[in-house]
């Protein structure tokens, strides 16, 4: 089901399209849903089945590459819960809260700046219903060598 709202037209208007969800790597789901919330597991930065962004921030990975991988690891937040939401993202009422993992050794400090990829990207989409609570953590590794994963919780109608 595609949907033809606002929130697709803004995806448009931002040269945005939504990738098909990527499948679980483990044991667990992509997303769960109760009583109007969706909780996004954490989604890496894939395009095209490939991760676009490997390595560790502050250690051959740049702040502006790990803002560009926070921002598509949001967009495959976003193919997850357009399924959620049956394929109407016009459904969310507001991002609850994001959270970041960003790689990166222990003397970097610059995960909010990182995280602010993702975090931008929920207000461009959503607008005021974008701005959340967020938390950002420095990790010594990501599956497959990730820079940075995002996961999210909404509130949908």
């Amino acid at each position: 089901m595609t949907g033809a709202g606002r929130i697709e037209a803004r995806l448009r208007e931002l040269g945005i399209a939504l990738p098909e969800p990527a499948a679980p790597l483990a044991n667990y789901v992509p997303y769960t849903m109760d009583n109007g919330l969706v909780v996004v597991s954490g989604q890496i930065p894939l395009r095209e089945g490939r991760i676009a962004y490997t390595g560790k921030l502050g250690a051959g990975v740049s702040v502006e590459d790990g803002q560009a991988a926070a921002r598509l690891c949001f967009v495959n937040v976003l193919a997850q819960l357009h399924a959620a939401c049956g394929g109407d993202l016009d459904r969310v009422r507001r991002v609850m809260r994001l959270g970041g993992f960003i790689a990166a050794p222990p003397e970097f400090t610059e995960h909010a700046r990182v995280m602010n990829g993702a975090s931008d990207l929920a207000v461009e989409v959503f607008g005021d219903a974008g701005r959340h609570a967020r938390s950002t953590i420095g990790v010594p590794s990501l599956p497959g060598n990730a820079a940075v994963e995002v996961e999210g919780l909404f509130a949908i109608s």
